[in-house]
């Protein structure tokens, strides 16, 4: 049994590390002569211990204690004095040693933490092979037959990624600015979330962020996007994968570009120095224009809330439908929650477009958001309506309801503004109490938002057919102008206010 286990031991150290030892040597002496002296040296050293009946419970740290004392006592002879194992090339810690070897003392911390370094920017395709040779110490034959491979692939990678190793631990790496200032970016979402929250679930994350950015116009490698960022190429390939498949990177040949426009803030003091200067006259016009078609008794109904309340959904609507037409989009309907579907589909039943803005070091209108309800699984076979939540960033209006209400929800809601109270669940009745959509009088509920009549619209007057037709050509004119802008300048003319009398659900809407 004895004999057997030898035969075993010497097997394995003749397959799996007479190489490995060899280019220990060969990097220590420089030497390739004295590089084999050495290897047949340490080879006779381990064939004479082992008759002797030598039987290591750590076969690997045996046999590298071995080379490095036959190496020591090669050195003292040269008189190289002060000599200290650096690690410098990976072959010679290809082991998992978990005993405490006198050697160990003597591995210079630097250069370990460059060889991880190095490690962590191999491609994939060669690091698979260095760490299962290296440091699972599996023979070059189960490696191949691991990853269906040939031999002499696998020596040929193996041989790569040794000179890639070495190249990289004596150059200077200089990683990118955003691996140690990341940026900030934000974002504007159109359509429906995905079942598991996405984009909105990805997108928020520092990191991804940041490759966004990179990736922006400017196809790049894994390589290129570990090192600007300063993340490991293992974990950046991992996610990089996963952004394309999220459908937020797009991935050609070994190049990833991001997938969606991102505004640089050049392009938004660009757009922005031309806003200003146009914003008063289109918002002037806009709220001129609601007031007349409120005192000509178009069909809106406010009652619950009173005007001032009301202003701030039609305004908001009233620039959505302009802007719309203005871009020759069907308006009406064709805004309504339904038309949702007609966005990219996107993983785990998603629809949306995305766009990205670079976060600006100068004062600009708050945004405002538009959310709606989710939308049910099989729109086909339930009713459909146009419910809408204005979320204003500025004054602070944004916090005080649901980011987007359950379908359930809304469509409780729907079926109380028509008079169908008969239908309605009272489960959905609190909650729509609980966000201030309505309110109970007596067990009477009353609708607390604007009402728009889907009903024939009545005839324009001249004078309302005149500044929608103005404020129409403005927009086409200055296509980038935001809802901020207008509420914005609509706070500061005084039409629109905000006290304690301002409803905590201002700029919510439905259509009946």
């Amino acid at each position: 049994m004895e004999n057997k286990t030898r035969e075993i031991l010497l097997q394995d150290f003749v397959d799996n590390y007479m190489e490995k030892i060899f280019y220990f040597y060969l990097k220590k002496t420089g030497n390739s002569n004295d590089a084999e002296d050495l290897t047949q040296d340490t080879a006779l050293n381990v064939v004479i211990e082992l008759n002797k009946g030598t039987i290591p419970s750590n076969f690997p740290g045996w046999i590298w204690q071995i080379a490095r004392n036959r190496y020591f006592k090669w050195a003292k002879a040269k008189h190289i004095k002060n000599e200290i194992i650096t690690s410098i090339d990976i072959h010679n810690f290809d082991i998992e040693d978990n005993t405490t070897l006198v050697i160990d003392e003597l591995i210079n911390d630097e250069q370990l933490n460059i060889r991880r370094r190095e490690l962590a920017f191999i491609k994939k395709v060669y690091r698979d092979i260095i760490v299962a040779y290296y440091i699972e110490n599996r023979s070059i034959k189960s490696i191949a037959d691991k990853l269906s491979l040939s031999l002499d692939v696998v020596k040929q990678r193996l041989y790569r990624a040794r000179n890639t190793l070495k190249e990289g631990m004596n150059m200077e790496r200089t990683f990118g600015k955003r691996s140690y200032a990341p940026e900030q970016i934000n974002f504007m979402m159109s359509g429906k979330d995905g079942n598991k929250g996405q984009p909105w679930a990805i997108i928020s994350h520092l990191m991804y962020k940041n490759i966004f950015l990179e990736a922006y116009e400017n196809p790049s490698t894994a390589e290129e996007l570990a090192l600007e960022l300063g993340i490991a190429l293992p974990y950046m390939e991992n996610e990089l994968e996963f952004l394309v498949k999220e459908e937020l990177l797009i991935k050609n040949g070994s190049k990833y570009e991001t997938n969606f426009k991102i505004i640089s803030k050049k392009e938004q003091q660009v757009k922005h120095e031309k806003l200003k200067i146009i914003q008063k006259e289109i918002t002037e016009k806009m709220c001129r224009l609601i007031d007349l078609y409120v005192k000509e008794g178009k069909r809106i109904d406010f009652s619950n809330i009173g005007y001032e309340n009301a202003k701030w959904a039609i305004l908001m609507k009233t620039f959505d439908i302009l802007f719309y037409i203005s871009k020759n989009h069907i308006c009406g309907d064709a805004l309504s929650q339904k038309y949702f579907y007609t966005y990219p589909k996107r993983p785990d039943d998603g629809r949306w477009t995305l766009e990205g803005y670079e976060v600006v070091d100068f004062s600009k209108p708050a945004s405002v958001g538009l959310h709606g309800y989710q939308l049910p699984d099989k729109p086909e076979l339930t009713e459909l309506f146009d419910f809408g939540q204005y979320k204003f960033y500025s004054p602070n209006l944004y916090s005080n309801i649901p980011m987007k209400m359950k379908y359930m929800e809304a469509y409780t809601l729907w079926l109380i503004v028509n008079n169908r109270l008969n239908e309605c669940d009272n489960t959905y009745v609190d909650d729509l109490k609980n966000y201030g959509y309505i309110t109970k009088e007596n067990d009477i509920i009353i609708p607390t938002l604007v009402i728009f009549n889907n009903n024939k619209e009545e005839k324009q007057s001249s004078e309302i057919k005149s500044l929608y037709d103005e404020i129409i050509a403005l927009i086409q004119k200055n296509p980038n102008i935001e809802r901020g802008y207008i509420v914005e300048q609509a706070l500061k003319d005084g039409w629109l206010k905000f006290d304690e009398n301002t409803l905590k659900s201002v700029g919510a809407y439905i259509f009946k």
